[in-house]
């Protein structure tokens, strides 16, 4: 087999963390390539010693120079092995989709064993990401798997993101089965609902990921003056107006994500509800809100990715220090902070390390009172710890001691 698949071998002891089942293969592992394998193709992965290890998909030229598909030399990638991949996938979330709720994520990449791909349902419709080349040299036999699965005949890409300009992939976006959204999709979540532009909203139109720590927010809020920072169209603020909350402050830069938020909190009945948004940029807004005296029982940060990367860490780390500090000076005694880091590059043990001194310069006590990740249908791989990227924390702050 080896005369006609290309091969990709490692160099002697390079094979530890493959053997660990790490996906990823690095550029300085590899010692040679045989058979000028294209963008995308899959190769074997052989140790120096010639021992098959894996197939992965290939993309020349990059860091991650191969993604592992299948442990097994007796598994060839192909379209069975697509179908057997997504139908463990989708049943793993079919409990997860109920009367309430009505959108997920259904393949989470490297963690569901699909590298580079992922899957979000938003009610009747499905958006696929190629984030790399494996997928998207396999793009079609995937969406068809799709349909054959689900049955669904709405399917839109949104495979613009950065990420895909490191293997040399082009932005890429539209329908790939139907004529497209042509608005935006309501979907239900925790009994609410919400509208997503899943043509152009951030990420694949909602952030699946906090589905939970939505619910979370909502029993807390009972009462509560809440300032959410970073709101977008402002899901943890609906969630907390129907928790209770006395009083909703929403603070996002986008102009269109808070006319999306405007509709969802009319279509949810809340449109006459406490709550004002701020136009505006947090960083800023934070430090008026501090300079006009204003003070709130419960807070959310829930900023973009600060530090996609390592070597964006220590920038990253002074912009959660900013923000979480600003927020600690806004809590009333006894009031919570409800704070996320979205970014790979910073782990839960730095991001605590980054709030814990943000606390102390703020001169406040404050205790941890829970830990938060993403909602189950974003399971992470125990071999693949980049996944573990939404951290959470949950602090209260003393009263005066």
């Amino acid at each position: 087999m080896d005369e006609i698949v290309p091969t990709l071998l490692l160099k002697p002891g390079r094979e530890r963390a493959l053997a660990r089942r790490h996906p990823w293969i690095f550029s300085g592992a590899v010692a040679s390539v045989s058979g000028d394998p294209g963008l995308g193709e899959t190769i074997a992965v052989r140790d120096a010693a010639g021992g098959f290890l894996a197939w992965a998909a290939y993309a020349p030229g990059a860091n991650i120079r191969a993604r592992v598909w299948s442990w097994h030399e007796d598994r060839p990638v192909d379209e069975a092995f697509f179908l057997e991949r997504l139908q463990e996938s989708l049943d793993l979330r079919r409990p997860m989709l109920d009367s309430e709720n009505n959108a997920a994520r259904l393949v989470n990449a490297e963690s569901d064993g699909l590298p580079g791909l992922v899957v979000d349902q938003y009610a009747d419709w499905l958006v696929v990401q190629c984030l790399s080349a494996g997928p998207e040299r396999w793009r079609e036999t995937i969406v068809d798997a799709l349909v054959e699965l689900i049955g669904c005949g709405q399917i839109y890409e949104r495979s613009d993101v950065d990420v895909r300009s490191l293997e040399g992939l082009p932005a890429r976006f539209g329908p790939l089965r139907g004529e497209g959204p042509g608005g935006w999709v309501e979907i239900r979540e925790n009994g609410l609902h919400f509208l997503v532009d899943i043509a152009g909203g951030h990420k694949t139109g909602f952030y699946l990921d906090q589905r939970d720590n939505r619910r979370i927010l909502g029993l807390a809020a009972g009462g509560k003056d809440v300032l959410n920072c970073f709101a977008y169209t402002g899901g943890f603020s609906i969630s907390a107006l129907a928790g209770g909350a006395r009083s909703v402050l929403s603070v996002e830069t986008s102009g269109e994500a808070i006319r999306l938020g405007e509709e969802s909190l009319h279509i949810n009945g809340m449109a006459e509800r406490n709550h004002d948004w701020i136009p505006g940029d947090v960083f800023s807004e934070l430090r008026r809100l501090n300079s006009e005296g204003h003070k709130f029982d419960l807070i959310v940060l829930d900023p973009p990715k600060f530090a996609p990367t390592r070597k964006h860490v220590e920038r990253a780390a002074r912009g959660y220090k900013d923000i979480n500090l600003s927020a600690f000076r806004l809590l009333r005694p006894g009031g919570r902070l409800m704070t996320f880091s979205c970014s790979g590059g910073v782990s839960s043990e730095l991001f605590q390390k980054i709030v814990a001194g943000a606390a102390l310069d703020a001169g406040v006590v404050a205790q941890i009172e829970d830990r938060l990740g993403p909602s189950p249908d974003h399971p992470v791989a125990l071999n693949f710890p980049e996944g573990n990227y939404l951290k959470g924390l949950v602090v209260r702050i003393g009263k005066g001691h």
